[in-house]
């Protein structure tokens, strides 16, 4: 068991979402770094899929029970075992009765701690993951608090103690801009507010969070005045309603919008998202479609293999 003394200011349970449920209305929600959370389960001996906390800008601090192996991934937290501080992107041992503790971030937005094992909550449509707005999936679908106590999953076999490669690590970090794709509506917007787009930087807002990314900077304006038709958007989708300040939709978007779409964030790029704090200002990287997916590809293929971890 892990109890929670602390639970910081956002703190979830995540794994890599419910996939293909957007026709009924369903988000994917899941981990909003799901790279660091795919590293994080490797460190930690786990299947790729297995539940983890991830927490949002403090973190919280948990109580183990017995003697568990974890991974911390993501951005620097400040963790402490029992005071004393411990490394991130490195698989270690804690002792039952210790204390793992978490501060205010110190990079980004997100950090995950894995369990060998993974949390252990009950599946709603196959996955782990906490929906926020349903109030579904994760620990009775909401957040974490003081007191809880939450069950870890099988964790008796051995597993060899490894850290992430510097050099594999510095792929893998957030890079400077958002690569996207072209939106479906792109031809909407004028030329000139199609070059600011790709030029001006954007602020995140303080209106964020996991539904979708509030930005601000330089108005998109449309050239079209008639409304759009209610149609399925795509995590991701960058989408400018009649002020012209771009949304970026994230996990736990609405699955419809009647926005249009200047473009759309590439699958490799989203955890980059996940990782966007209240103020960060983000430039926009325009790419092909073939290009989006060789950078999935590559993504992926480092994610899996051995070279990621140091010998």
């Amino acid at each position: 068991m892990i109890h929670v003394k602390s639970p910081g200011l956002f703190t979830t349970v995540q794994d890599l979402g419910r996939n293909g449920f957007g026709p009924l209305g369903v988000s994917a929600s899941g981990a909003a770094d799901p790279v660091a959370l795919h590293v994080g389960n490797r460190l930690a001996g786990n299947p790729k899929t297995c539940a983890a906390l991830e927490m949002t800008l403090v973190g919280g601090s948990f109580i183990f029970s017995r003697q568990s192996v974890v991974a911390i991934t993501g951005s620097d937290f400040g963790a402490t075992l029992d005071g004393g501080p411990v490394p991130g992107w490195t698989a270690f041992e804690i002792g039952a009765g210790q204390t793992l503790a978490f501060g205010p971030t110190r990079t980004g937005a997100r950090c995950y701690l894995c369990l060998r094992g993974g949390i252990d909550v009950p599946r709603f449509l196959g996955s782990a993951s906490t929906h926020i707005l349903t109030g579904l999936g994760g620990f009775e679908g909401r957040a974490l608090r003081k007191g809880d106590t939450l069950a870890v999953g099988d964790s008796s076999s051995e597993i060899r103690l490894r850290s992430v490669a510097p050099a594999m690590l510095s792929k893998l970090l957030p890079r400077g801009s958002l690569r996207v794709t072209a939106g479906p509506q792109d031809d909407w917007f004028t030329e000139t507010a199609r070059a600011a787009f790709y030029t001006e930087a954007y602020r995140v807002t303080e209106e964020s969070n996991r539904m979708g990314l509030r930005l601000e900077g330089p108005p998109v304006l449309q050239t079209r005045r008639e409304q759009m038709i209610t149609e399925p958007v795509a995590l991701g989708a960058i989408q400018v309603p009649g002020g012209g300040q771009p949304i970026i939709l994230f996990v736990e978007q609405q699955t419809t919008g009647g926005y249009p779409k200047i473009a759309n964030v590439i699958a490799a790029d989203l955890a980059r998202v996940g990782q966007l704090r209240p103020r960060d200002e983000i430039r926009f990287e325009w790419v092909t479609h073939s290009e989006a997916r060789r950078l999935i590809c590559a993504q992926q293929e480092l994610l899996e293999s051995e070279a990621l971890f140091l010998p």
